[in-house]
């Protein structure tokens, strides 16, 4: 039997894709398998003018005012593979190759972008013209991964908020992309943009046509274009679960709720929850975004690996929000071997106390599987509740500031489970 494909994957769907209305937005981060994901909220912020920023490789200036953000991210990174700020805006990557070469110096990951758009974004279309103007400004580039054998690539992004989509895909500091208005769309490791151009780099054609790729007469199609005549094998394979996944997401449109996105998110005869080889689903993201500006925006995450053994846990943007320590990794400072030269010489144990537990109860269900199990389902349960309180709240029947909360229980209660 062939390998599963390996990708990430992100997936959107707005009404009347969604049951409800709502546009729904979920991801699987499929990283080096012993990658640790974090979870973490930082608050919105001042910044005093001229003040700097320190990304994962290189400083940028700061703006006088960031939005608070909920990040899932590889804890070893400033950036995130995916997250949502309190403006009701969601963002996730995917990695990409282009006829473009890639940087071999330092520059932002598209992961520092996925964060900058969100501290910086007030609407998935705002994000955007953050990523774009510093993606033209600073490039991207530099180690993707906790390692000194080097892996670099382009980026392709999801952002969404409560009224629409954008699917934005680069090459260098080159960019284009499509609004997505309604239904569902995803996106894998590959170029999606064909004609359907919404917004692009000024000087987009002009290279294409300057390198010999387009005549600068027939219709110009990006993903033609730009696709490498050669695509890594990761590229080809994606293909596979680009197709896994919109068949996943069109048996389900008109009735996509959270209960369904995770599910997607859950599926590994497609391959989209990778549990396999050298990579696999080391986090994931859900999030309900109600067209309702009353109503609060719902965003579940595992801060583990393997959805289909993890559960997700509800995040509410309040007052009183803040980081559950349960799911933030220990820090380094200056002895952390990202910020030392050369890079990653050296190995540190990221694990965070939930990640911790996780691996225990996944020990616990390959060596006795009938009491994993219920644990598991145990899990679930409490799982099920949470969503079955949230669709409550949204329907107006319990009031939305009784959820502040209810990440940090859900995290303390898996702890606690499985010790």
């Amino acid at each position: 039997m062939a390998e599963p494909p390996r990708s990430c994957d992100c997936f959107v769907s707005l009404p009347p894709g969604s049951r409800d209305d709502h546009v729904i937005f979920g991801k699987n981060s499929d990283r080096p398998r012993d990658e640790v994901q974090e979870v973490g909220y930082h608050p919105a912020a001042p910044h005093p003018p001229g003040s700097m920023l320190e990304c994962t490789y290189i400083q940028i200036p700061q703006v006088e005012q960031t939005h608070a953000v909920v990040l899932s991210k590889p804890a070893w990174m400033w950036g995130a593979e995916m997250g949502a700020n309190d403006q009701g805006v969601c963002i996730g990557n995917e990695a990409v190759w282009t006829r473009e070469a890639v940087s071999p110096g330092e520059a932002l990951l598209g992961m520092d972008l996925v964060r900058l758009g969100l501290e910086r974004g007030d609407s998935a279309w705002g994000a955007l013209t953050v990523i774009t103007s510093l993606l033209e400004q600073h490039g991207q580039g530099g180690p993707c991964r906790e390692d000194p054998e080097p892996f670099s690539y382009h980026n392709t992004f999801l952002l969404v908020d409560r009224n629409e989509a954008w699917v934005l895909e680069t090459a260098g500091r080159l960019w284009v992309a499509q609004k997505v208005t309604e239904g569902v769309k995803n996106i894998s490791n590959q170029l999606t943009i064909g004609a359907e151009v919404s917004a692009e780099h000024p000087e987009l054609r002009s290279v294409a046509q300057a390198q010999g790729w387009w005549d600068g007469e027939g219709e110009f199609n990006f993903s033609q274009v730009f696709s490498p005549e050669n695509p890594p094998a990761r590229m080809e394979l994606a293909k596979q679960r680009y197709r896994g996944g919109t068949e996943l997401l069109q048996q389900h449109d008109g009735s996509v709720t959270a209960e369904v996105m995770m599910s997607i998110l859950r599926d590994k005869p497609s391959g989209i929850c990778m549990d396999s080889g050298g990579f696999c689903t080391t986090g994931s993201m859900v999030s309900v975004l109600p067209r309702d500006s009353s109503l609060p925006c719902i965003h579940f995450f595992t801060a583990t690996p393997d959805p289909s053994r993890s559960i997700f846990k509800p995040f509410v943007f309040s007052d009183c929000s803040t980081s559950v320590l349960g799911v933030v990794s220990p820090q380094f400072g200056p002895d952390d071997p990202v910020r030392k030269q050369p890079r990653f010489q050296s190995q540190v144990d990221r694990r965070h106390e939930l990640y911790k537990a996780h691996q225990v109860a996944l020990g616990t269900m390959e060596t006795n599987p009938d009491e994993g199990l219920a644990v598991y389902e145990i899990l679930r349960d409490l799982e099920s509740q949470c969503l079955t309180d949230i669709s409550a709240m949204l329907n107006g029947e319990i009031p939305g500031e009784e959820l502040g909360d209810l990440f940090f229980d859900s995290v303390d209660t898996e702890i606690k489970f499985y010790q």
